[in-house]
């Protein structure tokens, strides 16, 4: 390859150095428009060479940069910004905003739960007969519950505890309304909060797509999982599917059965949502059929029971 050639391919050939000036200060917004049009980040982020050059001399040489040093900070800013673009273009995407809301849903959810238990102890020192609960907490904030001894701060404490539940709340509205949109068959086979926790324990619905069922088995397992591997424990049957329908209402002996099957699917379903997005509604036919073998053996088995259990009188 010739120099003049040489210059052509290197990833600074069309960037003019005024575009440098500010950039390593950029915010977020910023980084999301250099996505969009930047040369600087195009150049790094679709930039390509047969054969590698001594670029700082060819930089040089071309005016691109004074010396190699200088060289070398202008490419240290230009793969900071193209990262900060890639950075927002992830986190800006349904299911990573998905992510975060179904994260967010759950930490309201626990520390209601846990608030709720300080107020019911709290309360209890002042009046025999507090409740427990969140539901304790919304009679207190309502003023249908009155303490014997007033107490504006466990009140204050109960409000709290309400305004986190309802934002759990509402926060499952959303991840209910969303989930199908971003991952209708792993929606419909897994139930939307369901999938939307698989996804988030993942880190994406396309982590969830390349995965083995067996991984998206015991998903949410992992310390049981760790603990089996050092023999301290056996293996896990399950992680979160547990609380799939399929799962927790198929006998004990039969779950782990019951287990791989449901993760086979949602296998299927995810790599479909995320591959194609079409919809598969045999999947839940198929999924429901292949259950029904499984939990009829458990009949049977209690059906031979039965009948080798009885004697003539």
């Amino acid at each position: 390859m010739t120099d003049s050639a040489a210059r052509t391919a290197g990833w600074f050939a069309d960037i003019d150095p005024d575009e440098f000036d500010g950039l390593d200060d950029r915010d977020a917004g910023d980084a999301r428009d250099a996505r969009d049009g930047s040369t600087v980040v195009t150049a790094i982020r679709e930039g390509q060479t047969e054969t590698p050059q001594d670029w700082p001399a060819l930089a040089v040489d071309d005016e691109f940069a004074d010396d190699e040093a200088a060289y070398y900070d202008r490419l240290h800013d230009a793969t900071m910004a193209a990262t900060r673009a890639a950075v927002t273009e992830r986190e800006a995407a349904d299911d990573r905003q998905l992510v975060h809301a179904v994260r967010a849903m759950d930490d309201c959810e626990r520390t209601a739960n846990e608030l709720a238990e300080r107020l019911a102890e709290w309360a209890g020192t002042v009046d025999p007969d507090a409740g427990t609960g969140v539901s304790f907490a919304r009679e207190l904030a309502r003023g249908d519950h009155e303490l014997e001894s007033e107490s504006e701060p466990i009140t204050s404490l109960a409000e709290r505890v309400v305004d986190l539940a309802d934002e759990a709340a509402e926060l499952r509205e959303f991840v209910e309304r969303q989930t199908p949109t971003i991952a209708p068959n792993l929606a419909a086979l897994a139930g939307p909060v369901l999938a939307a926790r698989l996804i988030s324990l993942a880190g994406g619905l396309e982590d969830v797509a390349k995965k083995p069922s067996g991984t998206i088995q015991v998903l949410g397992a992992e310390d049981a999982l760790f603990a089996h591997l050092r023999g301290h424990a056996p293996s896990p049957k399950h992680g979160l599917i547990y609380v799939h329908d399929a799962v927790r209402g198929t006998h004990p002996d039969e779950r782990g059965s019951a287990a791989r099957a449901v993760a086979g699917k949602l296998s299927i379903a995810a790599r479909v949502d995320h591959y194609s997005g079409e919809r598969k509604p045999e999947l839940e036919a198929e999924l429901a059929e292949r259950i029904e073998t499984i939990q009829a053996r458990t009949a049977e088995d209690d059906d031979r029971g039965d009948s080798g259990g009885e004697t003539d009188e």
